[in-house]
């Protein structure tokens, strides 16, 4: 099996997000492959191949980067001991509270909107000309012809 190298590395999410805990250094070290993999998955999945996208555009791969940092310090957040917060709600009086977790299962998930970054879920646009004019042009054209004119 060939050594696949990791899109990000420790020292990459400390540049884009923060500096690491040495407990988050270990998990993060076992993560970057992890996600790396799954990205790569998810292009396989559609028929592509990551490596080969990324080796053609020139952008890309600080883009995949950017992708496999979120998705790798999300996943550390979801394991942290102040759990992140997609949504919350506090009332006075009433004495309640609410809130749902960002990552409640704590496992590793890409969202869609990365999938749009890396260019692997697009909404595919075709347009069928419903008149091939230049045929009808020409059609035209020979029809005038034979009348004359």
């Amino acid at each position: 099996m060939a050594e696949r190298t990791p899109y990000a590395t420790i020292s990459d999410i400390e540049a884009l997000w923060r500096p690491l805990t040495s407990e988050e250094q270990t998990r993060a070290a076992a993560l970057l492959p992890l996600v790396s993999d799954t990205l790569r998955q998810e292009a396989i999945n559609r028929g592509q191949d990551l490596d080969a996208m990324i080796e053609s555009e020139e952008v890309l791969e600080t883009v995949v980067k950017s992708v496999t940092v979120d998705v790798t310090t999300r996943a550390l957040l979801s394991s942290t001991s102040g759990e992140p917060m997609t949504q919350e709600s506090q009332s006075a009086l009433g004495y309640s509270w609410s809130g749902t977790y960002f990552n409640a299962g704590g496992g590793l998930f890409v969202k869609n909107s990365e999938l749009k970054r890396i260019g692997l879920r697009r909404q595919k646009i075709e347009v069928i000309e419903p008149y091939d004019t230049l045929k009808h042009r020409n059609s035209f054209l020979a029809c005038e012809d034979a009348n004359g004119g």
